[in-house]
């Protein structure tokens, strides 16, 4: 009888554990390295790897916290998507930056531009997205008939779509993006549809094989766009559109960026720098074009709206063919107020610390010890301006208590004044 009681609590211990191991099959839910497929939220702990075997889904109403250094390791086999229906805060630090990527193995010059997993991408029930010092790179794989985001009705809901690194949907939302890098990717870096959203500091580099922007941003969107260097993005650095039934109407405020090379590899009418579209409302200072196929661009059969206003940009090119294509009123090329544009070659050297002017611009190769700042007799200082309004002066703050502010404007021209 004993034995009997004995052996019944033992098959019931059995199936107990059985049931919580199918419970946690698709989570590894330990403080430290861990492994996900599935549905995630919770907290992955400081300095941790978590190895992403397949695709996974922040649900609405959850939240997935990562902290400093953590390390996202996508598998190339499965390419995962990471899809949130709920809130993400990545939350790194300048020394101790997340990393979404892959196993350093495939990190070849075959693979250059990336496309060894999906991307974020972050429904319309998503309230909430921060990535602040992440690194983003290797992804903007192409979608299939058994992507989770196909199935789900998420970003263009088709077969055969290259992914963005990042979309974000809900026009309700709320969206930073802060000192971070997006690099090595097959297509858009970013795709934003609607939000209040920051995007300052960041890096984007070695990004489009055949398309594909840095700053994609459509109808629903409020933005500061500010201090981002944008490196020869295949078409351009930032598309501003209002297209889509969103409300309220896209508007976007851009200051103090740097763009370089952007625009050559895709030789396209829509290839650049700034393309502008379909009653998108843009306003943009301060902002250095060096090198870029044309400046500030519209297309003429669906204009910006027509209250967007353009005023003491810089313009260099290093041969008479770039500086051609900057000419206002030629091309479709918007001129602003106070512009700093010459149509001599060599014109307006911005005069950076350490890049050379002269590389090939359809180069896509980024040496991480060029420097962009300015050199401290460059014509570039001094030359901006701080009396316009931003959006996001008084800050975007977070559910977990956190507050984001659009950067204040500098009196510099660019992303970078002189080196501290």
């Amino acid at each position: 009888m004993k034995s009997n009681q004995i052996f019944k609590l033992l098959i019931f211990a059995l199936l107990a554990l059985a049931g919580c191991e199918k419970a946690n099959v698709n989570v590894d839910t330990t403080a430290v390295d861990g492994s996900a497929i599935g549905e995630v939220s919770g907290v992955w702990t400081k300095g941790s790897t978590q190895v992403i075997k397949g695709d996974i889904i922040i649900p609405e109403g959850k939240t997935l916290t990562i902290e400093e250094g953590v390390t996202v390791l996508m598998d190339t086999v499965s390419k995962p998507e990471i899809i949130v229906k709920g809130n993400l805060y990545a939350l790194g630090t300048a020394d101790n930056p997340i990393k979404f990527t892959v196993n350093q193995f495939y990190k070849t010059a075959q693979k250059k531009f990336g496309k060894l997993w999906g991307g974020i991408l972050a429904g319309p029930t998503c309230d909430e997205l921060v990535l602040d010092h992440a690194i983003i790179e290797y992804a903007g794989s192409t979608t299939s008939d058994a992507s989770t985001s196909v199935k789900m009705g998420l970003y263009k809901a088709v077969a055969g779509e290259n992914l963005p690194a990042l979309w974000f949907s809900n026009a309700k939302g709320k969206l930073v993006v802060q000192n971070s890098i997006f690099r090595n990717l097959q297509e858009d870096c970013t795709y934003i549809e609607g939000g209040k959203i920051i995007f300052a500091n960041n890096v984007f580099y070695t990004t489009g094989v055949t398309g594909g922007e840095a700053m994609n941003f459509k109808s629903g969107c409020l933005a500061d766009v500010a201090y981002n260097l944008v490196y020869s993005t295949n078409t351009n650095a930032l598309k501003l559109s209002n297209t889509g039934d969103k409300t309220p109407q896209a508007y976007i405020i851009v200051y103090n960026n740097t763009m370089v090379n952007t625009g050559w590899r895709r030789p396209t009418a829509k290839g650049g720098s700034v393309w502008m579209e379909s009653t998108v409302r843009a306003d943009l200072y301060n902002n250095l074009f060096a090198n870029t196929r044309f400046g500030i661009k519209r297309d003429p059969k669906k204009p910006e709206d027509s209250r967007s206003t353009y005023s003491n940009n810089w313009y260099y090119g290093y041969d008479q063919l770039t500086v051609n294509q900057f000419q206002p009123g030629a091309n479709d090329v918007i001129g602003g107020k106070n512009d700093v544009i010459s149509n001599v070659a060599g014109a307006n050297d911005p005069k950076f610390v350490n890049y050379p002017v002269n590389t090939p611009v359809s180069n896509a190769d980024f040496n991480t010890s060029w420097d962009f700042h300015l050199q401290g007799n460059s014509q570039a200082l001094g030359k901006g301006i701080t009396n316009f309004t931003r959006h996001h002066s008084a800050g975007i703050t977070m559910k977990n208590g956190i507050t984001y502010t659009s950067p204040v404007p500098a009196t510099f021209i660019g992303a970078y004044g002189t080196k501290i």
